[in-house]
């Protein structure tokens, strides 16, 4: 299993992460159906370990936007009642599942819920206590050396009861998503522009050059090359090359191109039949964001609690996986919510993208999801919203109508494990493939990739052998999602083989242009998504 796995890669943090999510009272978004219609009653779920014994459950709810925390006229409460009791032996501890169901509600309601459980002994414990995700993140920071070994786990204390949510609406995943082909760019790294040469091809930690000039002047070799679809990297001002850190979401990196270079990709991509998907990232920012210096600045800022400032912290604040320069952004709070939908709302109507790729989404979490959906497609009724979450099939699933799909990392797993790692035959990929089909359904897109730019090429792990290559494309185009392509891929990229695992920035190497192409890999490539866009005809 790649490094990209994190919390998952080991038993010991797969077994932390399942005790993790049975301790105390967990609800964790789990209803159903998944993704709510109007008029149809939603059933909810939750479990409960028998430490602290629990006695009774109760759900508040409104439908009116107004907080069911305050009670109110328009506040519901319902009964949990114990559906059953279970024996976990991974646990070892019995569990109790509860389950409670609201009535249907009409097209765009908002549900807005709470829950508490009540003990025997008159205490009272709110969903989702202890935070499964912090027991989590605290252990593979362990595993990482991101933090001592033995640094001890404290859950963040419980002051209130969490607010839950779902929409009720038909939305579905745009129709043209189930016919995308989409080819990933990391913009620094795919071209200068005509007449323009690489700052620098050897430091992947240094700028290399690419621009969203280039992208433009490259869209002919991309319209022929048979995609439909780019997914861009992030495209906002930021001091790095990835662009993972905003520093100002109104304005597109200078070092780029600016606002009339991504208006010109988009445009020009759209005369040719391919849209274009912008990498959003809400779940944190730069630490030289404007708004994060206010609120580090001063306790009375009014972005103060848009952050978790707290001295268990290593920097003092919540970060993304500890890295000091990527501040968290705590959208629970309705104002840093909204204004981060408000980011995304300007790109649709400034630029006329067609949808987002979204990073760390499940870091932004289910409630943003909910409220943002709905959001966006007033704006832009076909745009396509694609979560980046790194987790188990059940975790993903979690998302159904609040995203159109998310990432198939999954599937990347099951493909590099039988054509790069060679650790499955194809029987049991074709076994994996049905399963987890059926498992999701076909209202929820799940884009395969063989490799991204977080993790080895798929290339390298089967040492440059393009015969290994061919048949995991092969494979990957025959499959019912949209698939990505990574750039470069097509043309035989390579990093260097004394690279493995060596940091994140390795598989990131300059797009060629020359010679070195691997031609016959291209033409492979080009008979592949031709033949798959025949095939959706």
């Amino acid at each position: 299993m790649d490094n990209t796995f994190g919390k998952l890669i080991s038993d010991d943090l797969r077994l932390t992460g399942h005790r993790a999510n049975l301790t105390g009272a967990q609800h964790q978004h789990i209803i159903y159906p998944r993704d709510p219609a109007p008029g149809k009653s939603v059933e909810l779920f939750l479990a409960t370990a028998s430490d602290p014994a629990i006695e009774r459950a109760e759900l508040r709810y409104t439908t009116d936007g107004a907080d069911p925390r305050a009670g109110g006229d328009s506040a519901r409460t319902l009964a949990f009642r114990s559906a059953r009791r279970e024996w976990d032996s991974l646990l070892w501890d019995y569990v109790t599942y509860w389950s409670v169901a609201i009535p249907g509600q009409a097209s765009g309601t908002m549900v807005t819920y709470c829950i508490s459980a009540f003990t025997n002994a008159g205490e009272i414990i709110h969903a989702d206590y202890p935070d499964a995700e912090e027991r989590v993140q605290h252990a593979a920071m362990i595993h990482f050396g991101n933090i001592p070994a033995d640094a001890p786990f404290t859950p963040s204390p419980q002051t209130s009861a969490p607010l839950f949510c779902y929409h009720v609406d038909h939305d579905k995943p745009p129709a043209w998503s189930r016919d995308a082909i989409i080819y990933h760019i990391f913009l620094d790294r795919f071209y200068p522009g005509d007449g323009d040469d690489w700052i620098q091809t050897g430091d992947m930690q240094d700028f290399c050059g690419g621009t969203l000039w280039g992208v433009r002047d490259k869209l002919d070799y991309l319209s022929e090359l048979g995609v439909n679809c780019l997914w861009l990297s992030p495209v906002w001002q930021s001091p790095t090359t990835h662009g993972y850190d905003v520093v100002d979401y109104d304005r597109i990196e200078p070092r780029l191109g600016g606002d009339e270079a991504l208006h010109a990709v988009v445009e020009g991509a759209h005369q040719r039949g391919i849209r274009v998907l912008l990498d959003f990232v809400p779940n944190h920012l730069s630490n030289q964001h404007p708004v994060f210096l206010d609120a580090l600045s001063s306790a009375s800022s009014p972005y103060r609690d848009w952050f978790k400032f707290d001295e268990r912290f290593p920097h003092g604040y919540e970060c993304f996986f500890t890295v000091k320069t990527m501040p968290k952004i705590n959208l629970e709070k309705p104002a840093a919510r909204d204004w981060m939908i408000g980011n995304a709302i300007r790109q649709l109507e400034v630029f006329d993208v067609d949808g987002f790729r979204l990073d760390v989404a499940a870091g932004a979490g289910v409630n943003f999801w909910t409220h943002c959906r709905p959001w966006l497609r007033a704006v832009k009724p076909e745009c396509l919203l694609i979560g980046e979450i790194i987790d188990a099939p059940d975790v993903l699933r979690r998302y159904d109508g609040r995203l159109d799909g998310c990432l198939d990392f999954s599937m990347n797993d099951a493909l590099r494990n039988t054509y790069a790692w060679e650790t499955w035959d194809e029987r049991r990929l074709d076994a994996f493939v049905g399963s987890h089909r059926a498992y999701f359904g076909d209202n929820f897109i799940l884009p395969s990739f063989l490799d991204n730019h977080d993790m080895d090429r798929f290339s390298h792990i089967a040492e440059n052998d393009n015969v290994r290559l061919k048949r995991a494309a092969a494979k990957q185009m025959s499959l019912p999602n949209p698939p990505i392509v990574f750039y470069g891929t097509e043309v035989g990229l390579c990093q260097p083989l004394s690279t493995r695992h060596h940091n994140l920035d390795v598989c990131r190497v300059p797009m060629v242009w020359d010679e070195r192409q691997d031609l016959d890999l291209l033409a492979f490539y080009k008979d592949l998504i031709r033949q798959r866009r025949l095939s959706k005809l």
